[in-house]
């Protein structure tokens, strides 16, 4: 696959408000840990090689047990995520596949007894951002770092 073009040279201003959003995160009421495992979902269900490589990354550098990346995929068949990562999973899988689920009641319904609304309000702000990301990268090819054939 080759890449299309470097969205970071040919519109810099756009994406400002993108990384503001990204440092707003940090600096908000989700845990990292939580905002790595649902950027990582939304990744997987979009396909976006970038953003997974960037963000099991991250996780695994935050702490993260490889195993619960491992399984990520299969999150409703484990038990190693709380009740608090399951209804945010659910959620992210909602919203990133809007056109499929126009967001039932029940995965809104079950984020309310973990989050608060102003949570609610940020969690989805963070799947927003994360399929925006995904659609900036799958759309111009980006390429993951160690992105090779192998030999």
């Amino acid at each position: 696959m080759t890449p299309r073009l470097n969205y970071w040279e040919f519109a810099p201003e756009g994406l400002k408000p993108m990384m503001a959003l990204e440092e707003h995160f940090k600096a908000g009421p989700l845990e990292g840990s939580l905002i790595e495992l649902v950027k990582t979902r939304a990744s997987q269900i979009n396909g976006c090689a970038y953003c997974l490589h960037m963000h099991t990354s991250d996780a695994l550098k935050d702490g993260e047990r490889p195993e619960r990346l491992f399984l990520l995929d299969a999150w409703r068949e484990s038990r190693m995520y709380t009740p608090r990562e399951r209804a945010a999973l659910a959620w992210t899988e909602s919203l990133t596949r809007v056109a499929e689920t126009h967001a039932p009641d029940e995965d809104y319904d079950g984020l309310k007894d973990h989050f608060s609304p102003a949570e609610m309000v940020e969690l989805t702000l963070l799947i927003t951002t994360i399929n925006a990301w995904n659609r900036l990268a799958i759309g111009f090819r980006a390429h993951h770092p160690h992105d090779r054939a192998p030999a």
